[in-house]
């Protein structure tokens, strides 16, 4: 069976896309799934966490990388889908033609929403292109700082845009700056831990809207 193609998309910069999508690459890499990074952000940062990763546990057969141009993220990801059980399609923080491909390919846009009403406005053009695309959306609150009133507003004008809000939000901790540096997800760092059960109540969400 096919695998299912999981694109991460953010207008604005500084949402946290890649941190996210390591991460839940790893987190279902844990469950016995085999996953494809594919970075089409020319910045590379994802490719520096795989280096770094590769360093420090060699090569994985149940994990793969590669890099495409913004155009080319299609034929890449429906390449890679017929030998992985996930690809997940880190884009770069701009929204114009170029990441259409990355939108009409994927069975689940991963769209995360750092806690300011700036970064939920750059939110509504990456949401108007899935829709056209008609690509499903899960929006991600992310670096979260818990029990604030800007949270509770930032969640309630996402669903008023008519995204789907995923139940886990992800908080603004350092656990996850500093896994990221080692080659890392959070989920490998400890056995036990909030950052570790937020990451792994977002995975069970993921999966079951991959259903």
């Amino acid at each position: 069976m096919a695998g299912k193609i999981i694109t991460v998309a953010q207008q604005k910069g500084g949402s946290g896309k890649t941190t996210l999508a390591v991460n839940l690459a790893v987190a279902l890499h844990q469950r016995g799934h085999s996953v494809a990074l594919v970075d089409t952000d020319p910045q590379g940062s994802m490719g520096r966490w795989f280096i770094e990763r590769m360093q420090a546990q060699g090569e994985d057969e149940a994990m793969d990388f590669s890099t495409s141009s913004a155009w080319g993220a299609s034929y890449e990801s429906e390449k890679l889908k017929k030998r992985f059980d996930y690809v997940i399609v880190d884009t770069p923080p701009k929204i114009d033609s170029d990441l259409r491909p990355a939108l009409r390919v994927a069975d689940l846009v991963i769209v995360p929403v750092a806690t300011s009403h700036v970064d939920l406005w750059a939110t509504e053009g990456v949401l108007d292109l899935a829709k056209r695309e008609k690509a499903p959306v899960l929006v991600v609150l992310n670096r979260v700082r818990p029990n604030t009133r800007l949270s509770v507003e930032v969640a309630e004008k996402a669903v008023e845009l008519g995204a789907t809000l995923a139940a886990t939000q992800v908080a603004n901790r350092v656990a996850y700056a500093e896994t990221l540096g080692q080659g890392l997800g959070v989920i490998e760092r400890s056995r036990s831990g909030p950052a570790r059960d937020e990451m792994g109540a977002l995975t069970d969400e993921l999966v079951a809207a991959l259903a």
